[in-house]
């Protein structure tokens, strides 16, 4: 079996690093708030090019805490895409606000800009764009709209580590930008993380805050805030792996082009990247007509495929109350019934992605 996604190999590489950093930790007997958060949160921005990092517990709770911390709650609307993971989404209502959709792009699944303008009221407080799969939305339209309306933007770039728009790392461009460390993305934890960067140092004090149940000192609450603090031992395993991001990365697109030079000229529709993006690849994601009938022929092949996303969250039944209906984002409902992701990881060899691509070309093709 070709898996999906294979931990293991990248666990080899850096194995003694890693046990060398976690047995630093248990000796100095620190495990919250340490030195290997402080230094983490400092090479991460470094990284990014941002003057702040926050870290959190998680993606989903660096998108909510972003949204607090900028005072975004009832009342207000924020703009996002229906095609994401549900947590994007969730932010926005678990501060109280309502989520407010526009379309995707058919190829690229990123948030149609174009749509967005006639979406936004009075109400409008911020877009959330998200940079998914590995992709960048265009950040230059996205900065005219927020300039014209005074909005915040919220940067969802939970897949998309060491992504970069015309040379910037993706982000980096809002107030705030969201990264999630789930243990399968590009730079991934050993278990739930995440963090919120920012280069304005009063939200980034407001955000450690937030995170530590809104004390200021020990037994001083400022605000209600959550316990939501990336603890030493996540820090430590994402300092050493943050070191191997980028040649981790180069993989992927190296990969991704293989993928692409065997599967170009077919009914196959292929990731659309701009030629400004640094596409990162957390995915490879396809379109292709009978999806479901390619997905069995695959796995009787011993290919591990997944679908990213089969519903779109303005249909989930969570999100009945807001009332769209089915058809009222055309291109997102269409790509939740025909994308597919292919194994795509580091670890993954040359000739399985050939004999990947060639499987999958065949069939398109018989």
């Amino acid at each position: 079996m070709i898996s999906f996604i294979d931990l293991r190999s990248e666990w080899e590489e850096i194995e003694a690093e890693i046990m060398a950093s976690l047995k630093s930790i248990f000796q100095r007997g620190w495990f919250i708030l340490g030195e290997e958060l402080e230094n983490f949160e400092k090479e991460f921005a470094k990284y990014l090019g941002s003057k702040c990092a926050v870290g959190v517990n998680s993606g989903s709770d660096s998108l909510f805490l972003a949204l607090k911390a900028l005072n975004i709650g009832e009342g207000d609307e924020v703009i996002t895409v229906p095609f994401t993971f549900m947590s994007t989404v969730d932010a926005i209502t678990r501060n109280g606000a309502r989520p407010v959709f526009v379309d995707i792009e058919p190829d690229s699944y990123l948030m149609d800009v174009t749509q967005i303008e006639k979406k936004i009221t009075s109400r409008t407080k911020a877009l959330l764009p998200v940079h998914l799969f590995g992709n960048s939305v265009p950040m230059s339209s996205i900065q005219e709209i927020v300039d014209q309306y005074n909005l915040k933007v919220i940067e969802d770039a939970c897949q998309a580590h060491g992504a970069e728009y015309r040379g910037r790392k993706v982000g980096s461009f809002g107030a705030a930008g969201c990264f999630s460390f789930y243990p399968t993305k590009n730079l991934g934890a050993v278990g739930d993380a995440g963090v919120v960067v920012t280069d304005d140092v009063q939200l980034a004090d407001k955000l450690k805050r937030l995170r530590n149940y809104g004390r200021v000192d020990t037994y001083t609450q400022e605000s209600i805030g959550i316990n939501s603090r990336l603890d030493e031992i996540q820090a430590a395993v994402l300092r050493v792996k943050l070191q191997y991001l980028d040649c981790w990365n180069e993989r992927r697109k190296q990969l991704a082009r293989l993928y692409s030079e065997i599967l170009r000229n077919t009914e196959i529709m292929l990731p659309s990247i701009r030629e400004d993006v640094v596409h990162v690849f957390h995915q490879y994601v396809i379109r292709v007509k009978e999806r479901d009938r390619l997905r069995e022929h695959l796995e009787a092949k011993s290919i591990q495929t997944l679908v990213h996303y089969p519903l779109p969250v303005h249909l989930q039944p969570t999100y009945r109350f807001l009332g769209y209906k089915k058809g009222t984002f055309p291109v997102a409902e269409a790509c939740a019934g025909d994308v597919l992701s292919l194994p795509l990881h580091p670890g993954l060899e040359e000739d399985d992605v050939k004999f990947i691509a060639t499987t999958t070309k065949d069939f398109v093709t018989e």
